[in-house]
């Protein structure tokens, strides 16, 4: 199922939530809605999910709202119980899903059981049990710390690409939007500022909003650029800015150098490994500075 809302407008009192906001949503595509804390993007999901009817949708919380007194089993197949499903349908649908989401050896276990990536797992088992026409997540992985959002990010684009329900995703974690989504909304004040694959908004950048909030950014001079898209020269040329090296931080496999103009605040320049030690770079180095047109905002 396809989604499309046009010219939404939702206010709380005097605030305006939602200003004119419009969304496309492909049919069995991953959609995330990225925004900060108060853009209207939560809003927006719930203004959809009042669009569809509870059978065509299945909606899972930040929290998970799980039945703590019933088993993994039990919660899964509730949704289907409730629309009095014959019991050997939703035995075979329930293993099914949770040989889906790995959970086959826990079906017996009660969430206080699991960890909190296997009770997100067994919330998004529980949604696709009716077999929804349309998934909403809102915030699926907030509870959740680093390293097992950045496994279940990858988990639930595996699953995606399986059962190809029509999704849409609430974060604000632009990495995890950029490593699951098909399709970014930007969402901003209430207001969609951009709409496009993750190679457009990061690339391509329509706004100073979306330039700042998709990826790192450093300031030169009036200019607003990805760090990796400065280069360091050794010798003067057209264009180029002149600054001192303030310190080099080796991060791994990409080396970050802190600059500091003549006339301007201190920024930053994004290097690989094997361009820092070319450069062979120094505190106190006295370098030069030119910007990938491609990768420039325009003026600040």
């Amino acid at each position: 199922m396809g989604i499309e809302v046009r010219n939404i407008v939702k206010r709380f009192g005097e605030f305006v939530a939602l200003d004119d906001v419009s969304v496309t949503v492909a049919d069995g595509s991953l959609t995330a809605l990225l925004g900060p804390s108060g853009s209207g993007k939560s809003t927006l999901l719930r203004v959809i999910a009042g669009l569809e009817t509870p059978e065509s949708v299945g909606f899972v919380f930040q929290h998970y709202a799980v039945f703590k007194h019933m088993s993994v089993r039990d919660n899964v197949a509730f949704g289907l119980k409730i629309r009095k499903t014959p019991r050997d349908r939703v035995r075979a649908r329930v293993d099914e899903l949770l040989g889906l989401v790995h959970l086959s050896g826990w079906a017996d276990r009660y969430p206080a059981q699991l960890s909190g990536g296997q009770r997100q797992r067994m919330a998004l088992a529980r949604a696709l049990a009716v077999e929804p026409r349309v998934l909403l997540l809102d915030e699926p992985f907030g509870a959740l710390d680093t390293r097992v959002r950045e496994e279940l990010r990858e988990w639930l684009r595996r699953l995606h690409e399986e059962v190809h329900v029509t999704t849409i995703v609430v974060t604000h974690d632009q990495q995890e939007a950029m490593e699951v989504a098909d399709q970014i909304v930007v969402v901003n004040d209430g207001r969609v500022e951009q709409t496009g694959t993750p190679a457009e908004v990061y690339e391509r950048p329509q706004t100073d909003f979306v330039m700042e909030f998709v990826g790192p950014v450093t300031r030169v001079g009036s200019q607003v650029v990805r760090p990796h898209d400065l280069e360091i020269v050794a010798d003067p040329s057209d264009g180029a800015v002149e600054a001192i090296v303030q310190r080099v931080v080796r991060l791994g496999f990409e080396v970050r150098a802190e600059l500091l103009p003549a006339d301007g605040p201190q920024f930053s320049v994004q290097l690989t490994r094997s361009e820092a030690e070319e450069l062979e770079l120094r505190g106190g180095d006295i370098v030069w500075v030119r910007a990938d047109r491609t990768g420039v905002s325009a003026p600040a």
